[in-house]
């Protein structure tokens, strides 16, 4: 976004000097980026066919879609600091949870409400739509992967979410989705797992009303 804001087209960005091109995407990235990428970046812009047409007026263009999307964004960032203030104002943990962060604790917590609606840890699972569903025909039962999508999708989404990131990263749900991928589980069943699990952990932490404790997962 910064490159096109700045440079606007292949050929300006060919033109560039390398060390100016660098210095946005280092910065831009956190240093994530190396020199390898800005010429990375300067060879793309050289190989494309380009605008060879009207270029004033694809480069006007170009600038007013990126400052929509950076309007877009400032109100996204409005909007989130308008959630947290919201969200501080409950004595509420659910962010000490690993993989849950800020944001997602707000939606997860506007979406569950008062904990007390649920008389336990799988009546949470089942609210939020991650209960395996059940196929029966005659003596058969059929138990798939698939999960039941009932409830809010919107809790779902942040709980999958955040498990994806729990899957990840180092902690205790970091080892369960191992220890399922050992199991042969696919990997978007082992995440579904994982974010059963994680829902019993918030069902818990909201329950308690104490901060997340570390425990192993068997």
């Amino acid at each position: 976004m910064s490159i096109l804001e700045k440079y606007l087209t292949p050929e300006n960005i060919q033109n560039a000097p390398i060390d100016e091109l660098f210095e946005i995407i280092k910065d831009k990235s956190h240093n994530k980026l190396t020199m390898k990428k800005a010429v990375s970046i300067k060879e793309a812009a050289a190989d494309t066919f380009g605008i060879k047409i009207a270029q004033d007026a694809f480069a006007f263009q170009l600038k007013h879609l990126i400052d929509r999307l950076n309007f877009l964004d400032e109100q996204m960032e409005a909007l989130d600091h308008e959630i947290l203030s919201y969200y501080e104002k409950f004595d509420c943990y659910l962010h000490t949870i690993p993989g849950i962060g800020m944001i997602a604790a707000a939606t997860i917590l506007a979406e569950i409400g008062d904990i007390n609606r649920f008389k336990s840890s799988s009546a949470l699972v089942a609210f939020a739509g991650i209960d395996p569903t059940v196929r029966q025909s005659g003596e058969f039962n059929s138990i798939h992967n698939h999960m039941s999508k009932r409830g809010s999708p919107y809790l779902r989404h942040a709980i999958f979410l955040a498990a994806t990131t729990c899957s990840f990263h180092n902690s205790p749900l970091n080892a369960y989705y191992k220890k399922k991928r050992e199991q042969s589980k696919h990997h978007l069943t082992a995440t579904g797992a994982v974010a059963r699990k994680l829902t019993t952990v918030i069902y818990a932490v909201l329950r308690d009303g104490k901060p997340y404790e570390p425990k192993k997962f068997c």
